[in-house]
């Protein structure tokens, strides 16, 4: 006992010394409190995990100093007897913007762009501010302090949502008691990103989400070049980014394919974010496992979606949808994973939803334990502040909540929530509960009264005979006020409750005006709702997820086969040629064997009498399956990279598949001279992004020249180059920095990693190939002249309509054409175009292919080659190698898939006729042996989203009869991208 009154006086004299004031008071005598306050026979949740029956919580200056079943209460203590009552730790949001100016968006518009930075002595880019301060933006706002306190939070960790780099965050803590200088807990707490530019900055770049991650990598690099003093010049955002390093790094994603982005980048340079989720993150819950990031996730779960209008519910995408059926189950899953998650209020669009979110994420497995310490322990954990606040054990702020029972349950009020110790009502804890059924006799009519709700907020209803009448009431301090109207009666009624008696008595005015006295005699104790009780106990209906989670997604990834094609035509690409009954052997994703009469050798057996059995179709130039095209915040972006943003639940992936495409190079648009780095991938459908790229992908990226680059089609005149003599004087400036760039490293002196001379300088060493935007026949042969001098080779020219007229040179360079069949006159600089330009450059050695460009072209390519055999006279057969064996040729991947030879890829498609045909369709398209698109299993989906779709619609319409709140039809637009897109 002794050793516990020692602990007792050390911990009251550090608290006592922490609150000396050393302020002078002018406004009386100079005084402190030197009592205790005990809170005693309450359930106390220490911690989500360690809860005390009957226990004692004892505080001391705002700091908890005994908590348990036997504490030693001192003589000089508050006592507050909390029997029947519980208590828990206040919450915690992490992610908030209370108190915090925020930023205000910059009035600038038009196409004329700012491309320099605003500002002197801080980052070349404005949207980067490490050295943004919260608190320097902070100013206590009581009202909505009082509202968080209402909701359970005692702490916030705010900043200004703003930027790529927003600076660092303040911890606040709610009380309104007191001033700054004791609820500022951190001035300094965490350094916040996001993918965001600054709404309040209009330097042009980033312009993408891949602009915004090429920046942040080499902000990361410049830092730690800075750091190793190689910089003449102060840069404060730098020295404010470095200084910062220490501190917890969130990072606002907001959506579940940005946290693996984000946690990319974290990975890359040793940084573990805490990252702010979705909320869809149950999508692809083993890609989120994998990162091992904490998250803080919001509990915005959407309204169903109004769908009595068969008319206008077809606008609702399935993938919404589903995402209403399947976002309360989000925090549950995360739990049973294993994944670390704080919740935040962020996103929610009524805060006061915030319990009613939670409860139901419990309905659909989130544990109350789980719930808990997503408000408590786990924010205080990532905040590095275990230690003060998140649970009441010894020596941590005493910021509790006192409520009548379980903290989630609907039922349950929350009466107190105390700050630093500092106390804040939110209900009477002492008042009493008037919940139950009464008999009223007024005015010559009898009236059954029934009040429901909490006990805080009870509520009224009234009913005379079976009708039920129009009624209000108000309870506070002990008073009852009451009234109700019968047609044109009203009654109105007031009441001192009596905590002796179980009836309500007071005085009433009669319809006549007329003052009495009236008795409401109890007649029944409160009930809860049983039914609704056990509606919520029963188990919410989830909807099968699929691969991917949209429209035409698997219910189960198709898996590789082996597969003997029996009795094909089979179009080699080859030298063979096509060969007429023939037999294709596949296994582990390879072609085996070639031949006649094989054997299947245990393979599934495909009769193919009758029909075409090509290598998959290859699209050299497509922009489906990209969040972002284009980099358009400078005239060079070989930083930014397509994988970055390559989305694998592009609905043109599974069309695509659905014409036979197997594989497609994503290219950057062409806004800029130069743009950026490709991604070359596999429509590996249901796949995630990372699966769907090639391993060891060769290395390309985008040129473009013409009219887009020096930005001919609108009011722009500030950037350079505004003239094709200016395109060839920045290819000319780049490569000679690249070059030197090159010389610095060569020489093993320390260099400034450039993200950007990187990549131009694996150019001029051969690792890198350039696919090049081109029209006209000047610009071809002046790009052609300075690869010459500056001794590297472009790989494509992709459009290349005046082709034909420079063929024989492109043959000379080594260049490729990848052209349109038959497009033309869309523009000036197309205007020399023919639909020959295939054939001719054919005709003089160049390797020719058949792109797209074009999400709705890439479907029907196998016609566009066609067109060449009509517009030129190719081969059949060469025209078919326009669309595979070609574009693999200028990919670089022609050892591995573009025709049917032993040895490489089952990318294969099994054609219903000819397969330049415009009668031909895919039936079945092949990628490695998986079939990731059969027209049988199409119209299976078809006929399996009907029925999904009815019967989320049948949800939807039993959501709105229940009273729930509904939203109106919308149409999910996805954006279709083409090369001048911005």
């Amino acid at each position: 006992m002794k050793w516990k009154l020692i602990l007792l006086a050390i911990l009251c004299l550090g608290y006592s010394g922490n609150a000396q004031k050393y302020f002078p008071k002018n406004d009386g005598v100079k005084a402190s409190n030197t009592n205790y306050t005990a809170l005693t026979n309450a359930r106390i949740y220490v911690s989500p995990t360690h809860v005390i029956e009957k226990g004692t919580l004892l505080f001391y200056e705002g700091r908890v100093v005994g908590v348990g079943k036997r504490v030693d209460v001192p003589s000089n203590s508050q006592i507050i007897d909390l029997e029947g009552k519980s208590v828990y730790p206040s919450f915690i949001d992490v992610f908030s913007s209370f108190g915090v100016e925020q930023a205000k968006r910059n009035p600038s518009g038009g196409r004329t762009a700012q491309y320099e930075p605003s500002r002197e002595g801080f980052y070349w880019n404005d949207h980067i501010m490490p050295e943004k301060t919260a608190i320097s933006h902070y100013k206590f706002d009581g009202k909505s302090a009082k509202d968080l306190r209402a909701l359970g939070f005692g702490v916030v960790n705010s900043h200004v949502q703003d930027g790529i780099v927003r600076g660092t965050g303040v911890l606040l803590a709610l009380n309104e008691e007191g001033n700054d200088s004791e609820r500022v807990l951190e001035d300094t707490s965490g350094q916040y990103l996001s993918f965001d530019r600054s709404i309040a900055k209009a330097q042009s770049y980033p312009t993408s989400l891949m602009g915004s991650m090429a920046l942040l990598r080499q902000m990361y690099h410049d830092a730690e070049w800075y750091n190793g003093g190689n910089v003449n010049t102060t840069d404060r955002s730098l020295e404010a980014l470095i200084r910062n390093r220490d501190q917890v790094q969130f990072f606002a994603a907001g959506d579940n394919g940005h946290v693996l982005r984000a946690d990319g980048i974290g990975d890359k340079f040793g940084i573990q974010y805490v990252i702010l989720a979705g909320g869809q993150e149950y999508e692809n819950i083993g890609d989120i496992k994998a990162t091992m990031a904490p998250l803080v996730v919001p509990l915005n779960f959407p309204e169903a979606f109004d769908v009595s209008n068969p008319y206008q519910a077809n606008y609702v995408s399935l993938e919404d949808m589903r995402h209403w059926n399947h976002a309360p189950s989000n925090p549950g899953v995360l739990e049973k994973n294993g994944i670390s998650f704080a919740f935040t209020l962020e996103g929610l669009k009524n805060t006061k939803d915030l319990h009613k979110n939670i409860r139901r994420a419990m309905e659909y497995g989130l544990s109350e334990t789980r719930a808990l310490e997503a408000l408590t322990a786990e924010p205080a954990r990532l905040l590095g502040k275990s230690g003060e606040i998140g649970t009441l054990d010894l020596g941590r702020y005493a910021n509790f909540l006192i409520t009548s029972g379980p903290i989630f349950e609907e039922e349950t009020t929350l009466y107190e929530n105390w700050v630093m110790g500092k106390r804040h009502i939110l209900a009477d804890m002492n008042q009493k509960d008037i919940r139950g059924d009464y008999a009223l006799s007024a005015g010559g009519k009898d009236f059954a009264l029934s009040v429901t709700g909490t006990p805080a907020s009870p509520k009224l209803e009234v009913k005379k005979g079976e009708e039920v009448l129009k009624s209000k009431l108000k309870y506070e301090n002990d008073w009852v006020f009451a009234s109700f109207s019968d047609g044109s009666d009203s009654y109105r009624t007031t009441a001192l409750v009596d905590a002796s008696s179980e009836n309500l008595s007071g005085k009433m005015v009669l319809p006549d005006g007329r003052e009495t006295r009236f008795t409401a005699r109890k007649t029944g104790d409160f009930k809860a709702d049983t039914k609704k009780s056990d509606s919520k106990k029963s188990v919410p209906q989830l909807l099968p997820l699929s691969y991917p989670n949209v429209g035409y997604g698997y219910l189960k990834l198709p898996e590789q086969e082996d597969i003997f094609f029996k009795n094909a035509t089979v179009w080699t690409g080859e030298a063979e040629g096509t060969l007429l009954n023939t037999d294709v052997l596949i296994k582990k994703g390879k072609i085996t064997k070639i031949g006649s009469n094989l054997s299947a050798g245990g393979a599934r057996v495909v009769d193919a009498t009758g029909k075409h059995l090509t290598a998959g179709i290859i699209d050299e130039h497509t922009h489906i399956a990209g969040l972002a095209i284009n980099e358009a915040g400078h005239n060079s972006s070989a930083e930014v990279k397509m994988t970055d943003v390559l989305d694998p639940e592009d609905i043109n992936i599974y069309r695509n598949l659905g014409g036979g495409v197997t594989s497609a190079q994503l290219l950057h648009g062409s806004a800029n001279p130069i743009g950026g780095r490709s991604a070359i991938f596999k429509l590996k459908w249901g796949r995630s992004a990372s699966e769907m790229m090639y391993t060891d992908m060769p290395k390309f990226i985008k040129f473009a020249l013409g009219e887009n680059v020096k930005q001919s089609n609108w009011q722009s005149f500030d950037r350079f180059p505004q003239t094709r003599m200016g395109v060839e004087q920045v290819f000319e400036n780049y490569f000679q920095r690249a070059k030197e760039y090159q010389a610095v490293k060569d020489s093993g002196e320390p260099y400034r990693y450039d993200e950007e001379l990187e990549v131009l300088a694996e150019i001029l060493r051969g690792e890198r190939h350039i696919s090049c935007h081109s029209y006209v026949q000047s610009e071809i042969n002046m790009l052609m002249k300075l690869a010459d001098r500056m001794d590297f080779k472009v790989n494509t020219f992709t459009h290349i309509l005046e082709g034909y007229k420079v063929a024989d040179k492109m043959a000379e360079h080594g260049v490729g054409g990848s052209t349109f069949s038959d497009w033309w006159a869309y523009k000036y600089e197309v205007k020399d175009a023919i639909p020959y330009n295939a054939a001719i450059m054919h005709s003089q050695g160049v390797t020719v292919a058949i792109n797209s460009d074009d999400s709705e072209m890439s479907r029907r390519l196998n016609q566009e080659a066609g067109k060449t055999v009509k517009y030129g006279g190719l081969s059949e057969e060469e025209a078919w190698k326009t669309v595979t064996l070609n574009p693999a040729k200028l990919l670089h991947i022609d050892d591995r898939v573009g025709s049917i030879k032993v040895g490489k890829d089952a990318d294969l498609v099994l054609w219903s006729d000819h397969p330049l045909s415009v009668y031909a369709v895919a039936e079945t398209t092949y990628i490695e042996g998986v079939p990731y698109f059969d027209r049988t299993e199409d119209t299976r989906l078809q006929q399996r989203m009907t029925e999904e779709r009815s019967k989320l619609t049948e949800m939807m319409l039993d959501e709105k009869a229940g009273g729930a709140a509904v939203r109106p039809p919308r149409q999910k637009q996805k954006r279709t991208f083409n090369c001048d897109s911005l």
